[in-house]
């Protein structure tokens, strides 16, 4: 079984698909390893790409707000993307591309052990609670499994896209304080 640090090797040295040669920095989660709460989304942004953070551009700004507005603090929570490179002109992850990067996902799962799961947005949606996931029906609905509770949510940047869409994801956000409270 792998460490913490020896993924995060893995995931700097990773040449797994060919979004290896465009990346400027990989993105390997950030945040508390052993809390309840882990975030989920598709990929990073050109931002991240060259922070090598998730969430430091204007989509962070979105989660920090969703995140503030029900008292839930950064450092205590994990958060991660399915891709660690960043996909050129911010396009979907290909499928061969979450392919590659989902070992590095299951170990972090893995070694984290969150209570609580949740998708920032459809493509982590349909990865990982169902294929067929329709974000704008299903937003905010939970499932259980292994004792691990998964919802999805807007991904941020779809809210900085479409503003009204930010009450719903306020309210998931309520519905996700609440459920890590009883976690």
């Amino acid at each position: 079984m792998y460490t913490w640090e020896e993924i995060e090797r893995h995931v700097n040295s990773c040449t797994a698909c060919s979004l290896c040669r465009t990346r400027k920095h990989p993105v390997m989660g950030q945040g508390d390893h052993k809390g309840k709460l882990m975030l989920v989304a598709e990929a990073p942004g050109g931002q991240e790409d060259l922070a090598g953070v998730p969430f430091v551009g204007p989509a962070g700004k979105v989660l920090d707000e969703l995140l503030a507005s029900v008292e839930i603090r950064r450092e205590d929570i994990y958060i991660t993307n399915i891709l660690k490179c960043h996909p050129p002109g911010n396009r979907d992850p290909l499928e061969e591309e979450k392919e590659a990067c989902m070992p590095h996902l299951k170990y972090e799962t893995y070694l984290m052990k969150p209570r609580i799961i949740v998708c920032l947005g459809r493509v982590a949606a349909q990865r990982l609670i169902d294929p067929n996931y329709r974000i704008t029906r299903q937003h905010g609905t939970w499932i259980e499994r292994k004792g691990c509770f998964l919802t999805a949510t807007y991904h941020p940047s779809a809210l900085l896209r479409d503003p009204s869409k930010m009450e719903d994801g306020k309210r998931d956000f309520r519905a996700i304080k609440e459920k890590l409270q009883e976690v």
